[in-house]
């Protein structure tokens, strides 16, 4: 972009567009005259200078493989500079696979990498504090695109987005949800929605919230015939206008298209470019009878809207159960209490006295989790096994909760290995998770290692409806033991092909990569069971019905059945690695991370930059995929405007429990050196992080509490290649959300909310700062003090460079002076450790240093060569420090700290 494009003028212009997977509740059509399509004067379309002269979203699919581009053009009339945004929504579900900006005959396109190498040239940009991803979770389903740049006077910009995802059958049909709100008229506004279904396309229906049914009628075009349908929405822009005489636009909510494919086959396989996809939905079963016991959270924290909103959701629920129904409730507290003693019929008078039940029940303590699920399977296994009319029926087991154990076994992994064994892969485990303070990790860890899986249902005036919309979801089980079989030889890859149940409205997909040669030998078979009798078909590729399809849809049928292959199995791959640890996390990770960069797909493994770009600091950005328990958009930093390169990598916060000890200390301090104290040995554990300056390391993460400690590593400007040089802590970030404190430490300077102006301190002064629940104390030209209520304490030591030191720099060391009140899921390099672990020592023995001892550690049932050394502690004399002993953990701390180190890399300090 030329000089022309500087940071003159503030204008922000938003476009909006959103595909999800089911639909989002409608919002209400704005007000105004009925829009004919009658003739009108000529409306001018810009807003302070800036016209958006397009905006279109194509929407291709292809066998439920959806392929989107958004594209939009904007122009600057104005004689100055104008900042323009493009503001989009993305479902969760989706990767990005491009993305490009045109200016200028100038075009910006995206790149996209590996994330840990994409983040290494971004580091310098974390020195300026500020977070510049592209991509940040918005709602409870979406994640927000968005980018600010400057365009010049009388200039254009146009903004192209592209994003794949595979559409999955939900009750009876396939939902594509765009959510339009441009903000503004449009001069071209389109949505073009084209389909291919090679079964034939059975119905499709489209509507727009923000138009009345007439006007739907009038102004949107739907068509489908055979393989094909179309939908188009193509309003002028005195059709899009709010009223007559209004300059606003009434785009403004969802454009839903729906639609299924033709059932008359058992089953569908398609196969294109030595790959195949496989579809299984079998028509006019009937239902099976079903065994569900439903596991409820009735701790204290589930007091209020949750406890009434899940009694509403259990009488709906009960109320809708079949007689030939099978059903119990387990309540857990502090104490597990169950309904019935074992499964009892779903008849009218049972369901009256469960009902009346629900009503009465009430809190009672802690969250015994452990106790109440196991109570639960051992319900449904003994009706299982004594019972022989139920051993036939599908059995199911729902657990909803909106808290961490705390009661009982309070372990997770202890948790994850009692309820594997017992459940033993008989049925499926749903978790329902309530609200955001949860560990929803453990609960999709445990529903995926139990066939089932786990959704967060969110605190909101529709939990009530969100909790019955998962049920219907599993309510009507048609098939058990699904399993869609290949011959051994004729596939190189596979997707999980086996289902412990199939339900009414839902799909079964199935893809993978056909060896060489194989194809004319290819088939699929299907079993499964219904009420005991065993269910086969079998689906045969028919050759001449794939070369007609071929025409038909040319290499775009190619491309989408090798693309949804790997959207799944990137898809599936993430789930894996979710359930692992060590070496075999890491060997996932890296089928993960091939398959991404492979297939060019933004997943949670890569990252896009965009080559060109700069901010206002010279950062280029960088497109990311969030995490599920990333902040919502309102909490993080502030936007940055780009002039002619997104959430950067969130740290894995394995769950993980490890040492406190309350007359030590646990800290990093110098280069940087992690001390972990262990009381119950009477000894401590050391390891270094190596890494480069302007790295920024998660020390504390507590997810309970939002409380969090990040620092970022400093060192020589000029350094050696290849040759480590020291680095140390030159920049600390405490933050504690709940109460919107931040507190940025450096060597000159101490900081309070530091994004809202808040006071500056230097190391000179004496000071005592109290901010709701934390306490900071300034101790002159020594440390900091701070206390977080009753939970914490941490000291932030200063250590000044005096004449001749090897340090050319002055730098921080951190100390954990108090954690036992901290909460059990905290985390990070130092934060793993506030909780007990144990470890074995033996064979001792000379080094390779002669003047050290070395030894076999185990730990978390790893084996480590380990050397004995010593670090300083420096909280009590920050000039020379005291000799402290320890176990010397190599490589980073690789085998004692959870995942590996550049997990724990995060954006910034805060």
């Amino acid at each position: 972009m030329d000089g022309t494009m500087g940071l003159r003028g503030l204008f922000c212009l938003c476009l909006v567009s959103l595909l999800a997977l089911q639909a989002v509740p409608a919002q209400e059509s704005p007000t105004g005259s009925p829009k004919g399509i009658k003739k009108r004067q000529p409306v001018d379309t810009s807003v302070n200078g800036v016209v958006i002269r397009s905006l279109k979203v194509n929407c291709k699919v292809t066998s439920r493989f959806a392929h989107y581009v958004i594209t939009s053009q904007v122009v600057n009339s104005a004689n100055e500079a104008k900042e323009v945004a493009f503001d989009v929504e993305i479902p969760r579900t989706a990767f990005i696979s491009d993305f490009a900006i045109t200016a200028d005959e100038n075009t910006f396109v995206g790149d996209i990498k590996d994330k840990v190498t994409a983040w290494k040239q971004y580091r310098k940009a974390a020195i300026s504090g500020e977070n510049a991803g592209l991509v940040r979770a918005s709602g409870r389903t979406m994640e927000q695109f968005a980018i600010h740049i400057t365009v010049g006077p009388r200039s254009k910009v146009t903004f192209r987005l592209t994003y794949e995802e595979v559409l999955r059958r939900r009750f009876m049909q396939y939902d594509i949800i765009i959510k339009v709100k441009p903000k503004q008229l449009v001069q071209h506004f389109e949505i073009d929605v084209d389909i291919f279904e090679p079964q034939g396309i059975s119905k499709l229906d489209a509507q727009a919230s923000f138009l009345s049914k007439k006007q739907a009628a009038q102004l949107i075009k739907k068509s489908f015939s055979g393989k094909k349908g179309h939908v188009l929405f193509r309003p002028t822009v005195g059709q899009q206008q709010s009223c007559p005489s209004c300059s606003t636009t009434l785009l403004k909510g969802d454009f839903k298209v729906t639609y299924d494919v033709n059932r008359d086959k058992l089953c569908d396989l398609l196969v294109a470019n030595n790959h195949f996809a496989h579809f299984f939905a079998p028509q006019n079963l009937t239902k099976l009878n079903k065994n569900v016991v439903f596991v409820i959270d009735i701790s204290s924290s589930m007091e209020g809207q949750k406890l009434k909103q899940t009694k509403e959701a259990l009488l709906k629920i009960l109320g809708d159960m079949r007689p030939g129904d099978y059903f119990n409730l387990v309540l857990f507290g502090s104490a597990v209490v169950s309904w019935r003693d074992s499964l009892v019929q779903a008849t009218a008078a049972n369901l009256d006295a469960a009902q009346n039940f629900v009503r009465r029940f009430s809190l009672a303590g802690s969250t015994n989790m452990n106790d109440g699920l196991l109570q639960g399977i051992e319900i449904l296994n003994k009706a299982q096994g004594s019972l022989p009319e139920l051993s036939n029926h599908a059995s199911i087991l729902i657990m909803l909760t909106d808290g961490e154990p705390t009661e009982g076994v309070t372990d997770r992994s202890q948790i994850l290995k009692n309820v594997r064994k017992a459940i033993r892969g008989r049925f499926p485990l749903y978790n329902l998770g309530f609200g955001h303070n949860l560990d929803l990790n453990f609960l999709e860890v445990m529903s995926l290692e139990n066939n089932g899986r786990a959704q967060r249902i969110y605190e909101d005036h529709d939990a009530t409806q969100q909790l019955q919309g998962f049920y219907d979801q599993v309510a009507n089980p048609l098939l058990t033991d699904v399993e869609l079989l290949y011959p051994w030889d004729t596939v190189s890859a596979l997707t999980q092909h086996h289902h412990k149940q199939y339900y009414e409205g839902s799909e079964i997909m199935v893809a993978g990569r056909i060896a060489d040669h194989k194809l004319s030998s290819f088939k699929g078979d299907v079993r499964a069971y219904r009420e005991g009798q065993e269910f086969k078909t079998t689906c045969l590729v028919d050759e001449e019905e794939m070369k007609k399809l071929l025409q038909e849809r040319g290499h775009i049928l190619e491309n989408h059945v090798e693309r949804l292959w790997a959207y799944l199995t990137i898809q599936e791959l993430l789930d894996k690695r979710m359930k692992l640890k060590g070496e075999e996390k890491a060997n996932v990770s890296a089928k993960a991370l091939k398959m991404s960069m492979d297939y060019q797909f933004v997943t949670p493994l890569t990252s896009m930059t965009i080559r060109g770009m700069a901010d206002q600091d010279g950062h280029e950005p960088i497109i990311d995929k969030p995490l599920e328990d990333s902040p919502p958009l309102e909490m993080l930093g502030p936007r940055k405007t780009f002039v002619l390169a997104a959430s950067q990598p969130s740290p894995t916060r394995p769950s993980s429990n490890t040492p406190h000890l309350p007359n030590k200390v646990t800290y990093v301090d110098t280069d940087p050196h992690f001390i972990i104290h262990v009381p119950q040995k009477e000894d401590a554990l050391c390891f270094n992080i190596n890494e480069e300056p302007g790295v920024v390391l998660n020390l504390v993460q507590d997810p309970d509490t939002g409380f969090s400690v990040n620092g970022q590593l400093i060192g020589k400007e000029a350094r050696s290649p290849g040759q480590h040089e020291a680095t140390y802590f030159g920049r600390l970030g405490i933050a504690n959300p709940a109460t919107g404190f931040q507190l940025e430490v450096t060597p000159q300077n101490i900081t309070l909310n530091p994004g809202s102006g808040g006071p500056v301190f230097s190391w000179r002064d004496q000071a005592s700062l109290r901010q709701d629940e934390v306490v900071v104390t300034i101790n002159r030209k020594r440390n900091l003090v701070v206390s977080v209520e009753d939970r914490g304490t941490f000291e932030v030591v200063l250590h000044r460079v005096w004449k001749g030191s090897a340090v050319h720099q002055d730098f921080l060391g951190f100390y954990v002076l108090d954690s036992h009140r901290m909460s059990a899921r905290t985390h990070g390099l130092l934060g793993q450790f506030f909780h007990p672990f144990d470890y074995q020592v033996s064979n001792l023995h000379p080094g390779t240093d002669p003047t050290k001892t070395d030894a076999t550690m185990v730990v978390k049932n790893r084996r480590l060569t380990v050397t004995r050394g010593s670090q300083k502690d420096y909280s009590k004399d920050p000039r020379h420090g005291t000799e402290v002993t320890c176990w010397f953990i190599h490589n980073n701390g690789d085998g004692l700290i959870d995942g590996i180190h550049t997990d724990y890399i995060v954006p910034d300090i805060f």
